[in-house]
């Protein structure tokens, strides 16, 4: 049952176990913390699982907080860090697939641990008797392998959630997903529309800034982006007989999204930024495909997309202007460069080429070299405009409304109108944008 192995925990874990020990309880480290330990990764947290009642923890220690005592769970406080210390427990019935009705404590470690959802989160650790795998979670590690905690379809039905985590884990580890756990998936997908799209968000974010966000691919296999996500699956099924492609528009997708960094935006972008293509597909005279004003559509669904998943609205307004500016045509002239960052947003650069490079290194060959270079030229173009300082916004105008109000002009649209004007000039020659040619000009027009 116990295995020793040395895990080094941080001094308070250690601190509050031993107080628990010394008490007379037993006590251990669990979970994801024992995991990332023995993995080499830093735990994000520590949680502890003691045979102590919540009462009998709160005896014990000076600072607690009621976190979750219904479910066994007092949160010790060392210092300004918080760490869960959870009795032992038998989940209830799962009345609505996500959440037990009620919990039973138990003394026995091992009731606890089968509760829980994969054999590699199923371990525990103290230093006295090392790390205690009932379930075969070091082996799995060794396989590289996700497997429930006994019978999957049991684990699945009990909360729904734990099919996306079981992805979004492959995801991160880089792990195969153990057929028969996968086959529940594939049978029990329908119920994940219990869970909150809150609670799908917040998997899928994970998974797709993982090591792998290919593996999305795993939640179409199984029928879990037909609930959340059915714009994939079309996505998936469209091909594109074209000479700039090789792949589904879905298999594009997913080999794009590796070709950007694992930043939230981005990554959902290049998940998003086809999802138009379906709808705009057209197939020539030559049996070729073409997908024209696809980005504009992308841009649409993606919104309608994260609404439906409650995405924060700062994310939903970057991803969806990503998306829709991800096909834009830029002539490599600086008066050009200036007029796509005025139109699509100064904060949308440098991500815009992240985007076209993305796109372009999941295409096919076909003239990859030519589009790296015409890439590579915009690049440092852009760089030009930065480092020579150009306006393109108004904010960097030589002058404001104030300025012109102050030299008798009028405040309302009409002065607005004026401003842009000028803006469009300066955007054109930079060496217009100072106080005293601005403001001759807006004079000019005024009299005009």
């Amino acid at each position: 049952m116990a295995e020793k192995f040395h895990i080094q925990m941080p001094e308070a874990v250690t601190s509050i176990i031993h107080t628990l020990q010394e008490a007379g309880y037993e006590a251990y480290a669990v979970g994801g913390c024992v995991r990332d330990s023995i993995l080499g990764r830093l735990p994000d947290d520590w949680d502890i699982t003691t045979s102590a009642k919540p009462e009998e923890v709160k005896k014990l220690f000076r600072r607690t907080v009621d976190t979750g005592i219904q479910h066994g769970t007092v949160t010790v406080m060392v210092d300004k860090t918080g760490y869960e210390v959870t009795t032992y427990r038998i989940d209830g019935t799962y009345e609505d697939g996500r959440h037990p009705k009620d919990v039973m404590f138990t003394p026995l470690l091992r009731e606890d641990l089968r509760r829980r959802d994969f054999t590699i989160n199923a371990m525990a650790y103290n230093d006295e008797d090392g790390l205690v795998d009932i379930f075969g979670g070091i082996e799995d590690i060794e396989r590289k392998l996700l497997r429930c905690v006994g019978d999957p379809k049991e684990r699945f039905g009990e909360d729904a959630l734990r099919m996306m985590r079981a992805v979004r884990f492959s995801a991160q580890l880089g792990y195969d997903i153990e057929e028969e756990t996968k086959a529940a998936i594939r049978e029990l997908a329908p119920s994940l529309q219990k869970v909150s799209a809150e609670r799908i968000a917040v998997e899928l974010v994970k998974l797709l800034v993982s090591a792998y966000p290919e593996r999305l691919r795993v939640c179409y296999e199984t029928g879990l982006t037909a609930v959340f996500f059915p714009e994939f699956d079309r996505m998936m099924e469209t091909t594109q007989n074209n000479p700039h492609h090789c792949y589904s528009v879905g298999e594009h997708t997913l080999h794009a999204m590796k070709e950007v960094p694992a930043d939230k935006a981005l990554r959902l972008a290049m998940l998003l930024h086809d999802s138009g293509k379906p709808q705009t597909k057209s197939t020539d005279e030559k049996g070729v495909d073409h997908f024209y004003g696809h980005a504009k559509i992308s841009g649409q669904i993606a919104k309608t997309v994260l609404r439906r998943l409650k995405f924060d609205n700062d994310t939903t307004d970057r991803v969806v202007r990503l998306v829709t500016a991800h096909d834009v045509l830029i002539e490599p002239q600086l008066k050009y460069m200036r007029r796509a960052i005025n139109r699509n947003g100064e904060d949308l650069f440098p991500d815009i080429f992240a985007v076209k490079q993305a796109d372009m290194l999941a295409q096919s060959d076909f003239d990859r070299d030519k589009k790296k270079q015409e890439l590579d030229e915009l690049r440092r173009i852009y760089a030009e405009v930065v480092e020579r300082g150009d306006c393109v916004v108004l904010k960097n105008l030589a002058i404001t409304g104030s300025d012109l109000i102050a030299q008798g002009m009028k405040p309302g649209k009409q002065l607005g109108a004026v401003l842009k004007e000028l803006l469009e000039e300066v955007i054109e020659d930079p060496s217009k944008n100072t106080r005293e040619y601005l403001l001759k000009a807006a004079l000019n027009r005024e009299e005009a």
